[in-house]
């Protein structure tokens, strides 16, 4: 007897299969990471991340202009800080004049409806490449919370739209939130890094920011006294759970394919928006691999993006956005 019901049926045309596919990948899903640095014309290549680049404040506004055309409308700000300016507190994360308040006000003058987050950590600006203060070789947790919410303090008041803490800092976002809310910056969101795991995957995103850490003695090699180990799952939704109840408006997981069912548990888990940062060692595997012939470029990656939505991202912070956006459109 011949199957009543015939799944192939559904599969016949690329009309058909369009129709009736469950996950649909729009620019509307896409933060984009941005790098900024000092300077004037600069569009500065990162070497381990190919088509990649940092952009001086001139060339930002021009860049922000391209992404706005294409539909994308949301960036997550991170700047690249000189040596002379790093030392152990982050002092220049809180100049009103520094590279981080200069460029959001820069994308907000250029393109005022552009959603703006920014990075709120302390590893650009340290001396140890760190995100926290360092005391007798240890991080210590809540004096690197209180700097982290005068640090997102100072970026609301220069127009950030969200403050996104990457620390992995104990009790960071309640600090946070009280801080702006004793500052009546009440419309301030926070897009929290909740379960953010001490990955091998940062690599180039640490070379276009010239922040790995140090490896000195008595200062922590790895990050893995704060960043998560990437053998845990449950801890990851206690730590989200625990950032909403401190004020967090959006929750992140960080990295992305290595965690997908990661990222399905916590969307089970909450009813807040949740982030997925693709980070940049997906980005670099896939353009070294497609450089080689090795894989289709444009093929996986449009299966990697729609697989890290299909497992319950509503916001993909990714390296691949214009890309994307540019092959769908």
């Amino acid at each position: 007897m011949f199957p009543l019901r015939r799944n192939r049926r559904l599969r016949t045309t690329s009309a058909l299969r369009a129709l009736v596919r469950e996950t649909i990948i729009t620019p509307n899903d896409f933060l984009v990471p941005l790098f900024v640095v000092e300077g004037k014309g600069v569009k500065d290549e990162i070497a381990s991340m190919p088509n990649y680049f940092r952009y001086s404040l001139d060339l930002l506004e021009h860049e922000v202009k391209s992404l706005w055309a294409l539909g994308l409308k949301s960036v997550l700000l991170f700047v690249k800080v000189p040596d002379n300016l790093k030392d152990n507190i982050g002092t220049e994360a809180l100049n009103q004049d520094g590279l981080m308040q200069r460029a959001i006000k820069t994308v907000k003058n250029v393109c005022p409806d552009m959603l703006v987050m920014t990075d709120v950590a302390l590893d650009p600006y340290s001396v140890y490449g760190h995100d926290g203060i360092i005391e007798n070789g240890e991080i210590i947790n809540d004096d690197t919370a209180a700097f982290l919410a005068e640090m997102s303090v100072s970026h609301a008041k220069a127009g950030a739209d969200f403050v996104a803490p990457s620390d992995m800092m104990d009790g960071r976002i309640l600090t946070i939130r009280e801080a702006l809310e004793n500052e009546g910056l009440i419309n301030t969101g926070i897009m929290s890094y909740s379960a953010k795991y001490a990955s091998a995957f940062y690599g180039p995103f640490r070379d276009a920011l010239d922040s790995a850490p140090v490896d000195l003695i008595d200062i922590p090699k790895d990050k893995k006294t704060y960043q998560m180990d990437f053998g845990n799952r449950f801890e990851a939704i206690r730590e989200t759970e625990m950032d909403i109840n401190e004020g967090a408006d959006i929750v992140m997981v960080k990295p992305g394919l290595c965690y997908l069912d990661i990222v399905r548990d916590i969307k089970n888990a909450v009813e807040v928006p949740v982030a997925v940062y693709q980070v940049s060692g997906e980005y670099a595997m896939l353009k070294a691999a497609a450089e080689k012939g090795w894989l289709d470029h444009d093929a996986v990656m449009m299966e990697q993006v729609t697989s890290i939505k299909r497992a319950g991202a509503d916001i993909i912070g990714s390296y691949f956005a214009k890309d994307v956006v540019k092959l769908i459109s």
